[in-house]
């Protein structure tokens, strides 16, 4: 036996070969070696290129080299499996190289600086999502509204606001940080984890709300802006002299605009520039912390002027005198001490108080509870006392007043958008180096580090600043300057430029960021006229959103007030904190103002609708399906803990359907028939059946229930489609009749055509199934309905304008027979058709009073129809009767020889086939054998036809059978009488008689339903399982 020795080889570089044809002792490569017998095989045998082929493509890579070939072979067991299950390594990889970056602002940087920067996350916790959710939480309301808010609600309301604001948005942030740990968090921010969790209906409705909170939230930003600039920054020189509305709408815009370019031309300024906006921030926040100690220490030199108890505007006057020239002017009608007056600065003495008496002060007790108050009404110090005198509507200008009504709903609905920034470090989430760990630590840090600013500055506002000045909202009784500003150190112009900056950069954070959200959710496709907005430059900046986004924006400047678009925002942006955190958000939404949580829950609710009629399909494995199976199964269990009560009894159907060759429906309009009948309520299952195995046929199943689901769609039936495949057609509808259906969702009534050419079929198996679905529905209590004809019932878009439906009452059946016509007429296709009962009489009964009970149990049903009994005779049997009868007795008979015959030649066949397999292996003995083995057919033509004469012998002489006689008399009979009244009408329903109990007698039991039905074109055959199912019980 030749021994082999085996050494290290390595491949061999192209032109090396020479050198080993020459006799060099460099090894060759095996791999290269099997590849040449490869190749020198496949062109001998051109044939087994297929399998060669088929071999090879086995590998993840039939074209890799040889090394690599090699290293695959130790996951040879798992090779054919490797397209659909990839190797863990493989897996970790594409892992390790995702990117969750889209096209936004970093490519509009790269663009315009024409560097390719790294495509790698890189912002931390602090700088991607503590600093942005700072910045957007502390602006314009902190600035501007505070001071007022804890004016007019006192120290201990504005702590409630706070604190239930905070708690909302802690409350938000936790569920949040739920979703952000639960998986990757890609571009997209909040509205991608709201859409992804809550489905593309909450998702978008939400994501459209969001993104309109964001777009007012610029307005509001751009207000605040105005505010600043036009009150305190510049002198009031107003572009329209008749109101201040119109000096912020006009200012609005312009400043609408430069920003709107701004974001347009250059985004990375934007972000360079937000910290310095920040900083502006955090230097207002410390000078008011400052200037708190230092009233500790020295009281401010700012000073309120009042007359009585009255605040008065000091923009006009130096000195709080009545010697001031420029104050008695104000109040008198001239300069000169014999000048008139008003009544009530005559009357009363002025009073200068300190605006901040400090932290050791007792304002505290004075600022303590709230200070609400009508509109219009002039700001007044409670304990201090004046003397009333007759009001002068021409001097109250020169008061400080509320401006509007003050109650605490709305302070609430005006302080929350304070506290919508939490979302600014989530929309970051394409920029951050762990996502995961960012948005949960980040935002709860901001909340909680705001959170507490928001509460020692309400309480330092309460303690420092006269209660007089803290409900003076615009700061008139101090100069015109902002309140807050008053309490600052060194210098109350560190509190306005970092206010105006603050808001300046909210806004034009709020036009960044809007239109990429709305381009976010245009291009997931979820709502088809927003695709156009999905658009925008080669380097995806969001054109056309952003052009939306100006205009939505404008219609809020357009309102010219930072107090009427606050509470628009908090609606919207509740909105979107509802889809994270319900109860909480929900009740804050309708304590701020009812009538926009309302509008804004109807625009929601419109969206979501129209997402789910006309929107994109997405499957997002949300947690909307969740929350749906869990309450399918809830209410399974329940279901299935009582028995049904027969006022709860619907037919819940399970429609057997027939598949052509092609696997498309055989009948359409037993759809339409269900869906006439069902109007889309209850359980409709639509099954079919295929015969063979799953393993061949599980394509052609799915292709089926594919063409099923598409005619249920096509003929608006609601419900569920299933194909089984089945060795038989009889097993496969016996295993649907047992086991459709899950807990207490099963089916109680199977719907079926009648099957038409059975006649005409060599074969047998239709009757034979049609019989056993009969028995087994019967056995299993549930009611049968059959409907002959059924291509020539109309279809869901026909409109019978006149006709009747005939009930044909003939046995009880538990009152199925009453309640079908009912549930067809609520549909529109036979809602004008009238419904006809008949009951049938025999001699014993009394008809008048068989019609008055029926009548009476009508009425009773509060069914509307018309009543005729109908009265049949004992007659004799005629002759018709007898030739029918024994027609049939005849068929059958030869039907049976028939299937005799036909086993008989099977059998012969297979012993033939024996027989010559076992003659061909004698060889030795195969002259004598093939004399000695010959086969003679039992069945040949002279034993044939004597069989045929002898069996026409046994049929003239046979008697017929009596009971066959007396039920085709009956299927006769009623024949007659349903074809006299029902002839023309638009459906008949008929009592359906059960198989026989004898299965002898199946093929008699099919003739005696055709001669029940002959004559008429729409029959539905109704045979009940065995319970009542209507009652006169309410």
């Amino acid at each position: 036996m030749p021994t082999f020795t085996v050494v290290p080889v390595e491949d061999v570089e192209d032109g090396s070969n020479s050198g080993a044809a020459a006799g060099g002792n460099r090894p060759i490569s095996l791999g290269k070696i099997f590849s040449e017998e490869q190749e020198a095989d496949n062109s001998e045998d051109p044939f087994s290129e297929d399998d060669n082929r088929r071999e090879s493509s086995a590998f993840i890579n039939p074209d890799m080299d040889t090394e690599t070939y090699y290293e695959g072979k130790n996951m040879a067991l798992f090779e054919e499996e490797m397209d659909s299950t990839p190797m863990v390594s493989s897996f970790l990889n594409k892992l390790a190289n995702y990117t969750n970056l889209t096209q936004g602002v970093r490519e509009h940087e790269e663009a315009e600086d024409g560097v390719r920067r790294a495509a790698v996350p890189h912002m931390g916790t602090f700088i991607g999502v503590y600093l942005p959710c700072m910045q957007n939480i502390l602006g314009v309301i902190l600035f501007l509204r505070l001071t007022w808010i804890v004016g007019t609600a006192g120290i201990l309301g504005s702590f409630a606001i706070v604190s239930m604001c905070c708690i909302c948005t802690l409350l938000t942030a936790i569920s949040m940080s739920a979703i952000a740990t639960n998986g990757v968090v890609p571009a997209g921010g909040s509205y991608y984890m709201i859409s992804r969790s809550l489905g593309p209906e909450f998702g978008g409705a939400v994501g459209l709300c969001l993104y309109l909170g964001t777009t007012f939230a610029g307005s509001l930003y751009i207000l605040g802006t105005i505010e600043i600039l036009l009150l305190y920054i510049i002198p009031p020189e107003k572009v329209v002299k008749e109101t201040t509305a119109n000096d912020m709408r006009i200012y609005g815009t312009c400043c609408l605009l430069l920003m709107a370019l701004v974001v347009f031309v250059g985004v990375k300024y934007v972000n360079k520039l937000a910290l310095v906006f920040l900083s502006c921030v955090v230097l207002s926040i410390m000078a008011t912390y400052a200037g708190a100690i230092k009233t500790a220490i020295k009281p401010s030199n700012f000073s309120v002027c009042l007359l009585g108890n009255r605040t008065l505007k000091n923009e006009m006057f130096e000195k709080c005198a009545k010697t001031d020239v420029e104050l008695w002017k104000l109040f008198c009608d001239s300069p000169y001490p014999n000048a008139t007056c008003d009544e009530y600065f005559a009357l009363n003495n002025l009073t200068e108080i300190q605006a901040t008496p400090g932290v050791l002060g007792e304002v505290i007790n004075d600022n303590l509870w709230g200070n609400y108050g009508p509109d219009n009404m002039v700001i007044e110090k409670k304990n201090l006392s004046s003397v009333p005198a007759e009001a002068n509507n021409d001097k109250l200008k020169n008061y400080v007043f509320n401006d509007w009504a003050t109650y605490f709903t709305l302070l609430v609905g005006i302080y929350f958008p304070s506290v919508t920034g939490i979302m600014a470090g989530s929309n970051r989430s394409g920029d951050l180096r762990d996502a995961q760990r960012s948005i949960p630590i980040g935002t709860i840090l901001a909340i909680l580090t705001t959170s507490f600013i928001y509460i020692s500055f309400v309480v330092l506002f309460g303690a420092c600043i006269e209660g007089v000045v803290l409900r003076d909202k615009f700061g008139f009784s101090v100069k015109t300057k902002p309140v807050i500003s008053i309490l600052a150190w060194p210098s109350p112009w560190v509190i306005v430029i970092g206010s105006f900056f603050s808001c300046c950069g909210a806004g034009l954070q709020s036009l960044t960021g809007a239109p990429r959200l709305l381009q976010a959710i245009a291009r997931d496709g979820i709502i088809p006229f927003l695709q156009v907005f999905g658009h925008g430059k080669a380097n995806g900046e969001p054109t056309w959103a952003l052009l939306l986004t100006v205009g939505i924006c404008e219609i809020g400047i357009l309102i010219a007030s930072l107090d009427h678009v606050a509470p628009i925002l908090s609606m919207y942006v509740k909105l979107c904190l509802l889809s994270l955190r319900m109860s909480l958000c929900l009740s804050l939404m309708f304590i701020s103002s009812w009538i926009y949580a309302l509008v804004v829950i109807v625009i929601a609710g419109c969206i979501y609708k129209y997402i789910e009629y006309k929107g994109a399909v997405k499957e997002w494995g949300d947690g909307i399906r969740g929350l749906s199976l869990n309450a399918a199964r809830y209410a399974l269990i329940r279901l299935e803990e009582a028995p049904l009560h027969t006022k709860n009894w619907r037919p819940q159907l399970l429609v057997l359907c027939k598949l052509n060759s092609d696997l498309e429906v055989k009948h359409p309009r037993l759809l339409s028939f269900t869906t006439q009948l069902k109007a889309g309520k209850g359980l409709t299952i639509v099954c079919s059946v295929l015969e063979g195995t799953y393993m061949t046929r599980g394509d052609d199943a799915k292709k089926g229930e594919q063409n099923l689901k598409a005619a249920m769609a096509a003929e608006k039936t609601k419900g569920f489609s299933h194909v089984v495949v089945s060795s038989s057609l009889r097993d496969g509808f016996s295993i649907l009749i047992q086991s459709a259906g899950l807990g207490g969702m099963k089916h109680n009534a199977v719907l079926m055509a009648w099957p038409t050419g059975w006649k005409q079929d060599r074969d047998s198996s239709a009757r034979r199934n049609f019989i056993e679905t009969v028995r087994e529905t019967t056995s299993a209590h549930q009611a049968l309905l059959v409907a002959k004809n059924i291509d020539h019932f109309p279809g869901n878009q026909e409109r019978l304008k006149e006709g009747t439906i005939d009930v044909w009452w003939i046995v009880h059946d538990g009152g199925l027979l009453m309640l079908l016509p009912f549930l067809l007429s609520q549909h529109k296709v036979w809602r004008k058709c009238k419904m006809r009962i008949f009951t049938v009489a025999q001699m014993d009964d009394n008809s008048i009073q068989m019609k008055k009970d029926l009548q009476m149990f009508l009425y009773q049903l509060r069914l509307n129809a018309v009543v005729e009994v109908v009265e049949m005779h004992d007659s004799d049997i005629s002759a018709f009767t007898y030739e029918k009868t024994l027609m049939m007795e005849q068929r059958s008979q030869m039907l049976k020889q028939m299937q005799l015959s036909r086993t008989e030649r099977e059998r012969e066949a297979q012993l033939i086939h024996d027989r010559n397999t076992a003659s061909h292996s004698a060889a030795n003995d195969k002259a004598a054998g093939a004399t000695s083995d010959r086969v003679h057919m039992t069945w040949t033509k002279d034993k044939l036809q004597n069989e045929r004469n002898k069996h026409k012998e046994n049929m003239a002489v046979k008697d017929i059978n009596h009971s066959n006689v007396r039920r085709m008399h009956t299927a006769v009979k009623l024949n007659e009488v349903v074809v006299k009244k029902s002839c023309n009408s638009e459906l008949v329903l008929l009592n359906m008689p059960g198989p026989p109990k004898n299965k002898k007698g199946d093929e008699n039991y099919m003739e005696f339903l055709e001669v029940l039905m002959e004559g008429l074109d729409r029959v539905l055959l109704v045979r009940g399982g065995g319970r009542e199912v209507i009652t006169i019980y309410s």
